[in-house]
């Protein structure tokens, strides 16, 4: 599975306006039901699944990144959104220090392995210097669909 497959190129926020996790998380899933990712109708149920999720442990995995997820109805397909914030979001995150970029997942529930297949597709890639740099970097959505689908096409995906 490549991250350019699961990223919805309509769900890119390039800048957040949310400056709290809660709220970029919030931002983030409506993106993805904006874009016809999934019904507007799951969007709330979505936004509690992540936070239920982040309430057991972070997704802020250091490195100015986070990837919140969850296993959400309505949902058919791994989907995810990606958003930017020039000043920092606290997540938490496990080294201390603020979230730059964020890479919201959502998964259906009767499918575990797809799941687990679009975290590794994600974390294979946020494990990178030059990915992570590049998101921070970017400003316009086409900008960030380009470092992903550049990364995928790097990394032999």
């Amino acid at each position: 599975m490549r991250l350019s497959d699961i990223v919805v190129a309509e769900a890119i926020v390039p800048r957040l306006a949310a400056q709290t996790r809660d709220g970029a998380i919030a931002e983030l899933v409506q993106a993805l039901a904006d874009a016809g990712a999934m019904p507007n109708s799951s969007a709330h149920k979505a936004v509690q699944s992540v936070l239920a999720r982040e309430a057991q442990v972070t997704t802020g995995v250091g490195k100015g990144m986070a990837v919140p997820h969850a296993k959400v109805e309505g949902v058919e397909r791994p989907v995810a959104a990606i958003g930017c914030s020039c000043a920092g979001i606290d997540f938490s995150a496990l080294d201390g220090r603020p979230v730059y970029s964020v890479i919201l997942l959502l998964s259906n529930p009767d499918n575990p392995d797809e799941h687990l297949h679009a975290m590794e597709a994600t974390f294979k890639h946020i494990q990178r210097d030059a990915f992570r740099q590049a998101l921070r970097q970017s400003r316009a959505p086409d900008e960030i669909a380009d470092v992903v689908r550049e990364a995928d096409e790097s990394n032999g995906a």
